[in-house]
């Protein structure tokens, strides 16, 4: 996985119509603004934003924005994401609505959560070694 700086991400979004690229760019800012220490790379040729493990990924297609990976560990968000989630659980934006922007927020803080006691688990389990 190898880590790209943001003009990467620019590279990728200037592929989109301008209304995509418009979205894709707020998706982009909102993930930023919910977690300003995430690195922003490259992964599965889509942009995607990482601390010790990737955090999210998001993309642009024909119909809607998508968002991976699928949301869990939070019934409640689960519940707010559920008319959101594609066949394997991964969100699906629909371009002709108003994008989600203050749930995407609540996705990424979820996410760090995760990420950072992942990243602690493996800590102590080294430690322990």
């Amino acid at each position: 996985m190898a880590r790209a700086p943001p003009q990467g991400h620019r590279r990728l979004l200037a592929r989109f119509p301008d209304d995509v690229r418009v979205i894709l760019e707020k998706v982009r800012t909102t993930i930023k603004t919910a977690e300003p220490e995430a690195k922003e790379t490259i992964s599965y040729q889509m942009p995607a934003f990482k601390q010790h493990g990737i955090l999210v990924y998001f993309a642009g297609w024909k119909k809607h924005i998508g968002l991976y990976p699928p949301v869990s560990g939070d019934k409640s968000l689960e519940k707010a994401v559920a008319r959101y989630a594609g066949l394997k659980g991964n969100l699906q934006f629909p371009l002709d609505q108003p994008s989600p922007y203050e749930l995407i927020e609540r996705i990424v803080k979820l996410r760090v959560k995760q990420d950072s006691a992942r990243a602690a688990t493996k800590r102590a389990k080294r430690q322990r070694q």
